[in-house]
């Protein structure tokens, strides 16, 4: 599917097929674009749990306002951000650029989120929302349509997939063969009121 059709076909499906399964080479397809996904200072800062557990998928849609698509996706993903990634072996997120490149960029990656715990948490979910789009995007494009929750107790799903101190879950995403076409787009915005050249208007 060529980028602007699954751009302007990707929609938000509640509904899906329980009965499929994703195979597993599509589902590593999926992943592993996403780790092309852009980080701030290439941190690769994104997490992601695939949920196949039966149980842990039951008592992440209890703790989701018993939002059925939890359970009846073909992929239940919760995408995650390690927030001290920064400080974890900086220098493995260049270890094959040239060394003047690596020499200038690791020693700026602790100096710029240090002692910023806003910092770390924003980075973590811009991190998490460039890559759930790319994951979007890529299921779209593969066949898959998918749905991005954030309607969850993140406390209880936190303590459902054992996420570890220093981490944030950014939202879940649904992803597989939908049952009924999606509805009509409910109302976008107008160009002009979102659009702006230079500025906003004084």
């Amino acid at each position: 599917m060529e980028t602007f059709e699954a751009i302007e076909t990707r929609r938000s499906v509640k509904h899906f097929d329980p009965s499929h399964d994703m195979p597993e080479e599509d589902l590593k397809k999926l992943l592993k674009a996403a780790m092309l996904s852009p980080t701030s200072f290439n941190i690769q800062n994104w997490r992601f749990v695939v949920v196949r557990d039966a149980e842990k998928r039951a008592a992440i849609r209890a703790a989701a306002w018993n939002q059925a698509q939890v359970t009846d996706a073909s992929a239940l993903l919760l995408i995650c951000a390690d927030l001290q990634a920064f400080d974890k072996e900086p220098e493995r997120y260049w270890r094959n650029a040239p060394e003047p490149v690596k020499a200038a960029l690791v020693p700026m990656i602790g100096k710029f989120y240090a002692n910023n715990p806003q910092l770390q948490r924003d980075e973590g979910i811009r991190s998490v929302g460039i890559a759930s789009q790319t994951l979007m995007l890529a299921a779209r494009a593969m066949g898959y349509d998918s749905n991005p929750i954030i309607g969850f107790d993140p406390g209880k799903v936190a303590e459902i997939i054992n996420l570890p101190e220093n981490h944030i879950i950014g939202l879940m995403l649904a992803v597989g063969k939908p049952l009924n076409p999606a509805l009509p787009r409910g109302g976008q915005l107008d160009y002009a009121e979102v659009c702006f050249e230079n500025g906003f208007p004084g």
